[in-house]
């Protein structure tokens, strides 16, 4: 769970006259640094914007512009994996790199409002705001302090992660499908079918679709759920993703199923391989 949490601030309706941003990085689903500063905009201010985030043009005038600023901050961007929420900040660097001549941040983006959406269905259609997310799940936070907001955006992510069992790898691609609708993972299994009785669930980079494998499972018997409980008993894994091969963390799912079969839990972690070797023999 490695990735840098970004947020900015405006001086007026222009995206590009970014006048604060603020960078958190993560690592290991914890704090590692924190870092928040101003930047000139070399543009106006808008009353507005000065009365939600308090910055004024003289509190920037010996401040680095984004000139200089957005060549250190895209080379720390484009190593790893961005989370900003709402669209806001990522179109804010795009308009200010074609204001100041640069080429786009190729970056990794993650909207945590898109897995807020998704994540809780509360707020799939609203309330999916930082502010009332961080006061929902107890983040603590001065709002509209972009290193601050970059850290709520963080722990939004993070708490996501555990709720749902999903990976950061797995949001990236999840936030890109339908808040509803769209092939169902979480269904009940054939009663008369030979695994019946069995709890599945999936983890990581499948050679198939997460839709192709739960019909499989249910199709044998097996009850297909989203995420790891006490009632889980197979959790199937990617066949790389079970070995932890190359430096790849474990998933969220894995962690807590290891920690379930630690507790006691009558539960097994088998690789894709294995599982469909299961289904076979079933």
């Amino acid at each position: 769970m490695n990735f840098v949490a970004i947020d900015v601030e405006t001086a007026n309706a222009d995206l590009a006259s970014i006048c604060s941003i603020g960078l958190v990085h993560f690592i290991d689903g914890v704090v590692a640094k924190r870092l928040g500063f101003l930047v000139n905009p070399e543009d106006d201010f808008d009353a507005i914007n000065i009365s939600i985030h308090g910055i004024r043009p003289e509190d920037v005038a010996s401040a680095p512009t984004m000139r200089k600023v957005f060549p250190l901050v895209t080379n720390l961007l484009v190593t790893t994996n961005i989370v900003h929420h709402t669209h806001f900040d990522r179109v804010a660097f795009c308009r200010a790199a074609t204001k100041y001549g640069f080429p786009q941040p190729t970056c990794s983006w993650l909207d945590s409002a898109r897995i807020a959406r998704r994540a809780w269905s509360q707020y799939a259609r609203k309330g999916y705001g930082l502010g009332n997310l961080a006061t929902q799940f107890g983040i603590e936070f001065n709002h509209h302090d972009a290193a601050e907001d970059a850290y709520a955006a963080g722990m939004i992510v993070l708490r996501a992660i555990s709720d749902t069992g999903l990976s950061l790898d797995e949001w990236m691609s999840r936030v890109n499908q339908p808040i509803f609708g769209g092939a169902r993972i979480a269904q009940s299994g054939n009663p008369t079918g030979p695994l019946a009785g069995e709890v599945i669930v999936f983890t990581g980079a499948l050679s198939m679709t997460r839709a192709e494998a739960a019909a499989i499972a249910a199709k044998a018997g097996c009850d297909v759920a989203d995420r790891v409980t006490q009632d889980t008993t197979i959790l199937v894994a990617g066949d790389q993703d079970v070995r932890v091969l190359n430096g790849k963390s474990k998933s969220a799912k894995q962690l807590k199923a290891e920690k379930l079969i630690r507790d006691g839990a009558m539960l097994r972690i088998v690789s894709e391989s294995d599982f469909h070797l299961l289904v076979d023999a079933a």
